[in-house]
């Protein structure tokens, strides 16, 4: 099991200019990251710019691996909220198996895409159901795509359609590629008022990665806007990993006691100063792991 740190948990650093993107990857090393997930959300990583051959060369000299590359995607609605059709479905794809590519460029394992999203009111099981053989059809073109290059295809729990643990599953056997896995972000299932620990239980078999954060859960707050609302009206807000209400141990104990050897990548989504945060998370799950 290698524990490390995703580039986002490091953005806000990046936006104050500390660090260029090649720098992330130096830094992480350097605070004791042993792999580095790459999410260039947010931050100017761009193949006309050759970044994804400096990012490699950045952990080749730190002596880091890339574990995954990390991207956002929606098969079913464009950017103003409407239906995608055929066609720009056909580009969405597209444009995914672009970021494809550049994974292979990175040398990654593991690329973690988006199935598709919509506002909570339209998350219903009844659009979902809708939704589920588009998003089938497309995340299985994606996963035969990369398999050319050895590259594993990953959803994660993440957005209110495909955010539950029986919605994300239903998606992965529906694909049934042996190559088309899934994330578990353990603080992401709060957003839809399910428990982590038993995500992590429901969904042990088809798990290729974690995503180890945390949270703040309230069922009221004087401040709502400071505060996502989950889909049941009660208030989520990212903290720093080992500080929030999330039973993290348990949770390691589970995975742990269920022999996984992959990737643990934690993602700091608070609003303390990011490299403070990142490295008292880093350090937190080290413990939470390793005692």
């Amino acid at each position: 099991m290698k524990i490390g740190l995703s580039t986002y948990s490091l953005a806000g650093a990046y936006r104050k200019g500390e660090f260029d993107f090649p720098g992330l990857v130096t830094k992480i090393a350097s605070m004791g990251g042993e792999c580095c997930e790459i999410v260039p959300l947010g931050c100017d990583f761009t193949v006309e710019k050759d970044m994804p051959g400096k990012v490699v060369q950045a952990a080749k000299d730190a002596n880091i691996p890339l574990c995954s590359y990390t991207f956002s995607a929606n098969f079913l609605t464009n950017p103003d909220g409407t239906d995608r059709n055929a066609e720009q479905i056909k580009a969405e794809i597209a444009r995914v198996k672009s970021h494809v590519d550049i994974a292979a460029q990175l040398g990654v394992p593991l690329v973690r895409h988006d199935a598709g999203s919509r506002p909570v009111e339209k998350s219903t099981l009844e659009q979902f159901d809708k939704d589920l053989p588009i998003a089938i059809e497309a995340c299985g073109e994606v996963a035969d795509y990369a398999a050319k290059y050895g590259i594993t295809t990953a959803i994660e729990n993440h957005g209110k359609l495909f955010q539950g643990k029986e919605r994300v599953r239903r998606l992965i056997k529906g694909v049934n590629r042996p190559n088309f896995r899934l994330v578990i972000d353990v603080g992401n299932v709060c957003g839809v008022d399910e428990k982590p620990f038993c995500n992590v239980i429901d969904n042990a078999d088809i798990v290729v990665m974690f995503h180890f954060k945390d949270n703040y859960l309230r069922e009221w707050v004087p401040d709502p806007e400071n505060w996502s609302k989950t889909s049941h009206g009660h208030y989520v807000k990212g903290s720093i990993t080992g500080y929030g209400d999330i039973d993290l141990r348990s949770i390691a104990n589970l995975i742990k006691a269920q022999g996984f050897d992959g990737c643990i990548s934690i993602e700091f989504e608070g609003r303390e100063e990011s490299v403070f945060a990142a490295q008292r998370s880093l350090d937190n799950v080290k413990r939470l792991f390793r005692g």
